[in-house]
Parts: structure tokens; sequence; C-alpha cells
């Protein structure tokens, strides 16, 4: 989101979301789904490259920030930049949590989390769905 105009970067139309992303992208990237855990494609991946947000393209976090949570979900400690995500309150289902969604098109990554006791440098838990990202691995 740009501070100037307060909109997304990268804006479409819901019927321009529903032809680029699967079923299942657009329930968890536009709806603010979640996949079920232990069923994401970077849940235990150790792929060393960038995490970017599936929906655009934008580059969201990096393998070096990725850690095993066991949770169900990737988990990272840190985005690439904080203007990167935007930060939503969440009030959903009785709890309230943070919601993490991307910075350039507003869609839905998953939740952050502190306080839990991970060795972290930010004691911060990312748990982002897989659906909601795309891994471009290092080269070399």
């Amino acid at each position: 989101m740009t501070q100037e105009t307060g909109e997304y970067r990268v804006r479409k139309s819901d019927a321009e979301w529903r032809e680029q992303l699967t079923p299942q992208e657009y329930h968890v990237l536009r709806e603010a789904g979640t996949e079920r855990p232990h069923t994401g494609e970077y849940t235990d991946t150790k792929t060393v490259g960038v995490y970017s947000c599936r929906a655009c393209g934008a580059e969201l976090f990096t393998s070096d920030t990725k850690f095993d949570s066991h949770c169900g979900w990737p988990s990272f400690y840190s985005p690439l930049a904080e203007d990167r995500v935007e930060y939503i309150e969440d009030t959903a289902f009785g709890m309230r949590r943070v919601e993490v969604r991307c910075g350039s098109c507003g869609s839905h990554l998953g939740h952050v989390f502190e306080g839990e006791g991970y060795a972290t440098p930010t004691d911060q838990r990312y748990c982002i769905n897989s659906i909601s990202l795309r891994l471009r691995p290092q080269e070399g």
C-alpha cells in the first residue's frame, strides 16, 4: 500500500483475481481462508530463496528468516522489509490475532504471533499459508 494514496500498487477486479487464481488460491488470498495444517507445499521446505506473494509477485520473505515452528504452516520471524506487509486486527472466531496481508495487493497471507518463546531474533512467528506464497530458489 502506498503511503501517498492509501491504495494498493496492484489492483484488480474480483473477476480478474478469480481468473488468475485457482479456487483454493482465491479462497485463501482474497477471502482470508486458511489451508489445512501440514498440507502446504512449503511447510517443511529448506530450499534457499525468496518467497513472493502468489497473487502479485511481490517479494515478502527470505529463506534466511524461515524456521521450524512445527505449527503446520511455513513460519518466518521477519518479513523482507516492513513495507512489504500490512497488519490488520483480526477478531474473527472470538480470537484476537494480527492478520498479515501483502502490502502490494492486499492479499491474505496468514497471521503473526509474538511472545511464544521461539529462539528467533524477533520472538515473532509469521504463520503464513503456503498457498499464499511462491518460492523462487536461489540460483547457483
